[in-house]
C-alpha cells in the first residue's frame, strides 16, 4: 500500500524557500554592516554582544524557512506528514544549530586575530 498525498504542499515548499532566501540576504547584509562597523571603529575588541542580537532574527528566519522547505519536500516525495516532520525538523534544526556555532566561532576568531586572519587567498 502506497501513500499518495491528495494535495502535495508545493506552495509551502515555495514559501519555505522564499523565507530562507530573503532571510539569508538579510543575514548577509547584517554581517556586512557589522564588519564595516568593526573596520571603521578600528577597535581591538569589537562588541559582539550586539552583533549576536542583530544576527539572531535573520538566522531564525533561515532556520524556519529550511524547516518548512525540508518537511514539505519530504511530504512531496511520499512521506506521511508526521514522518516528514519527525525527520525534517531534527535534521534542519541540528544543521542550523551547528552552523550557528560555526558562525559564532568565526566571529570570535575574527575578534581575537583580526580581519586579515580570514584571508584565504594568501594560503595558496
Amino acid at each position: 500500500m502506497y501513500y499518495f498525498p491528495e494535495q502535495p504542499p508545493y506552495l509551502v515548499l515555495l514559501i519555505g524557500f522564499l523565507i530562507a532566501l530573503t532571510s539569508g540576504i538579510a543575514l548577509s547584509g547584517t554581517l556586512k554592516l557589522i564588519v564595516q562597523k568593526w573596520q571603521s571603529n578600528d577597535v581591538d575588541n569589537p562588541q559582539t554582544s550586539s552583533s549576536w542580537r542583530a544576527l539572531f532574527v535573520p538566522f531564525l528566519g533561515i532556520t524556519g524557512g529550511i524547516c518548512l522547505f525540508l518537511c514539505s519536500g519530504l511530504e512531496i516525495f511520499g512521506f506521511p506528514t508526521f514522518l516528514a516532520l519527525g525527520v525534517g525538523l531534527p535534521i534542519s534544526l541540528l544543521t542550523c544549530l551547528l552552523v550557528w556555532f560555526q558562525l559564532g566561532s568565526m566571529l570570535d576568531f575574527v575578534k581575537s586575530r583580526g580581519m586579515k586572519s580570514l584571508d584565504l587567498d594568501s594560503l595558496s
